[in-house]
């Protein structure tokens, strides 16, 4: 670990409200100093100077949903590699989630992950644990052992809690912890044998249709629930546009709810399943892909294409602004990848028998910032805040050592930093992965906007930056 000066940078610390020219000097994992010049400060001699002039300095960005499949499927990812793809999207922690094999629905498993973590993540993984024994939706789990185990929050993602008693139940005893609820919101009854998003497209393709009312019911439940306990719900990776307003109506009213969005729900639509010439000329065509891609550089995907299969399903285009118009006007607070690997055999299948999911963590940065920033719907500073402070304090993440909180830039607190040119054009080469799966819908995809160094605890973890590279 050396001593670090990054000089000249964009800092924006979105917990501070500081958007200005700053050095901040590193050193032995914390932030030493931070000021508009350090060029004098005594203790900067002997230390590595970077000019990261022209770029932008920000709190290590943090990813609240993520599936690293370990323990029980790491031919599709691990601890080690879902944290090197982080690292290389510009984030310094993670949460992930509970449906492992077998779940994280006990301290001992909970245990093995973070000691995992500890050894070999290049990043800070935080844990989540299950509502509900084996994520089955029958017995709760027990939620006092998880919280003295250490996990940071409780979901039954890629499941959800049918029962409305027993999701009651665990909200009460969620709230005796003060442990953060997390939902993945999906009604079995109606949503049935879907695939993709119900309306137009599953019809011309002859594919099972899965309705946005499946979301919407269970998003109206967790609603009422919080309300009649108290307890807050966050509810994950919405795709509706019912869903987003009902999430709007009820935090007018003081309901403690909150939500989530994902690039791939308001990048695409379910017109990408019909293959590239619907997609990109048709109804919903992507304004990423008409600003940056010229006819000849889009990507040519066929129809019925399993990296555009996900759960929840692409929606219509109505849904996809829907979701934009609620990241806008802070309905949606927190910005994540679902990050979801899969092996290539699992996704080289029919349609129908296809996994949900796709990758996530090395391109939501670049898609964000393409499609929110520099299409002009969310400030940078925002972008930033629902990827740093947001997270941080729906989770309340904390340094494990010190117990100084994440997602905020903090003279002697964690040097957890990333650094970014929002103006750098790349375009996504899945092959490159750091992950063990290439699930991925946006190989060959340009964008604008890219982390170019991940810090975390003052180690540089990745880098693009000549000068930081072998420190």
């Amino acid at each position: 670990m050396s001593d670090l000066l990054l000089r000249g940078g964009r800092v924006i610390d979105p917990a501070h409200d500081l958007d200005a020219t700053r050095d901040v000097f590193i050193r032995d994992g914390k932030i030493e100093a931070m000021a508009p010049s350090l060029g004098d400060h005594p203790g900067v001699r002997g230390a590595a100077v970077i000019d990261v002039s022209g770029l932008v300095v920000t709190p290590g960005l943090i990813d609240v949903h993520v599936h690293l499949r370990e323990p029980g499927q790491t031919s599709k990812e691990n601890i080690q590699s879902g944290a090197a793809c982080a690292a290389r999207g510009g984030f310094t922690a993670v949460v992930c989630m509970p449906n492992t094999k077998p779940a994280i629905d006990d301290a001992a498993v909970v245990g093995l992950i973070r000691d995992r973590a500890r050894q070999q993540a290049c990043v800070r993984v935080y844990v989540t644990g299950a509502i509900t024994k084996d994520i089955a939706g029958e017995s709760l789990a027990p939620i006092g052992a998880l919280h003295r185990a250490g996990v940071v929050a409780i979901t039954d993602d890629g499941h959800c809690v049918q029962n409305g008693e027993l999701m009651r139940r665990a909200l009460e005893y969620a709230r005796m912890f003060d442990l953060p609820v997390m939902d993945h919101c999906q009604d079995y009854s109606l949503v049935s044998e879907g695939v993709m998003h119900e309306g137009y497209w599953n019809v011309v393709l002859g594919l099972r249709g899965w309705p946005a009312v499946g979301e919407d019911a269970i998003v109206a439940r967790n609603i009422l629930l919080a309300e009649l306990t108290g307890t807050p719900i966050h509810c994950q990776h919405l795709s509706s546009a019912r869903s987003v307003d009902l999430i709007r109506q009820a935090r007018a009213k003081g309901v403690p709810i909150s939500g989530e969005a994902c690039p791939h729900h308001f990048v695409l639509t379910d017109a990408a399943v019909a293959g590239s010439d619907k997609f990109w000329d048709g109804d919903g065509a992507s304004l990423f892909a008409s600003t940056l891609m010229t006819a000849h550089e889009r990507p040519v995907w066929p129809s019925y294409d399993t990296h555009f299969k996900m759960n929840p399903p692409l929606r219509s285009a109505e849904d996809r602004a829907a979701v934009i118009a609620g990241l806008k006007d802070g309905t949606l607070e927190i910005l994540a990848s679902d990050h979801a690997p899969h092996c290539n055999y699992e996704k080289d299948v029919e349609f129908d028998f296809a996994p949900f999911g796709i990758l996530g963590l090395e391109t939501e940065l670049g898609l964000c910032l393409t499609e929110l920033y520099h299409a002009g719907h969310l400030s940078l500073r925002r972008v930033i805040e629902l990827y740093t402070a947001k997270p941080a304090a729906l989770v309340r993440l904390k340094d494990e050592e010190s117990g100084a909180p994440l997602g905020r830039l903090d003279v002697g607190g964690p040097a957890d930093l990333t650094v970014l040119d929002p103006e750098r054009i790349w375009t996504y080469d899945v092959k490159k992965t750091a992950s063990k799966s290439v699930n991925s819908p946006f190989h060959g995809w340009k964008m604008k906007g890219k982390a170019v160094a991940t810090l975390c605890r003052g180690s540089v973890v990745w880098t693009e930056l000549p000068s930081l590279q072998g420190l």
